[in-house]
């Protein structure tokens, strides 16, 4: 691997995936809940999967940077 092949580390670009990641799982885990009746097991189901999918986000952009 080159030198120039690393990706920078920009912190601000990891909060906004990890932020974006989040979100969309705890937005589709609210609509399964609503679909399903309750609104907030599905927020809370989405919380729970959204923060390990967040971090595999971050993870997997930033593989080669640090």
């Amino acid at each position: 691997m080159q030198h120039g092949d690393r990706r920078p580390f920009d912190p601000a670009g990891a909060g906004a995936i990890l932020t974006a990641a989040t979100g969309a799982s705890v937005g589709i885990g609210a609509l399964l809940g609503w679909a399903a009746g309750n609104l907030g097991y599905g927020i809370v189901g989405g919380s729970c999967v959204g923060l390990p999918v967040g971090v595999a986000a971050v993870v997997q952009r930033y593989r080669g940077s640090l």
